[in-house]
């Protein structure tokens, strides 16, 4: 009856192993800023006056990017948490667009890639006021079949 039990408990539990180092999703709303889907993001992008910020690391930025996009690697140590500590980690903000009231979308990875989220909190704790951040990233960009620069 034990080792049943046991068993039970060791299969009920690996689902949840499965997914101990997957990184766990951003949060889908952003205070002071807009989540935007990748559809929209595209339709930005045929646009002007948009500045598109990849917050991957350069290596992944040169392997592919939204078209016209900058790189602003955003170097993370902090919690991969909705209030995270950004006192640790490490984002450059010259290639941001020093007019405050500029369109900005920020993305990374997708809806586990925490990078984007966090320089968009900070972007808009900067007093940025159109502020946008792409949750599907650049993984649901390219699913997408959408335009890629190299």
């Amino acid at each position: 009856m034990i080792r049943r039990s046991v068993l039970m408990a060791v299969a009920l539990s690996l689902p949840l192993l499965a997914h101990a180092g997957e990184a766990p999703e951003t949060p889908q709303q952003l205070k002071g800023g807009k989540v935007i889907s990748v559809e929209e993001a595209g339709k930005l992008a045929q646009g002007k006056g948009v500045t598109f910020v990849d917050t991957r690391s350069v290596i992944n930025f040169g392997k592919g990017h939204v078209p016209g996009a900058v790189t602003a690697a955003y170097k993370e140590k902090s919690e991969k948490v909705e209030n995270f500590d950004a006192s640790v980690d490490s984002f450059d903000f010259a290639k941001i667009p020093a007019d405050k009231s500029a369109k900005i979308v920020f993305y990374s990875d997708g809806p586990t890639g925490w990078k984007s989220y966090k320089a968009s909190v900070l972007a808009i704790q900067k007093g940025h006021t159109n502020v946008m951040y792409m949750r599907g990233g650049f993984a649901e960009w390219t699913a997408k079949s959408l335009p890629v620069e190299r």
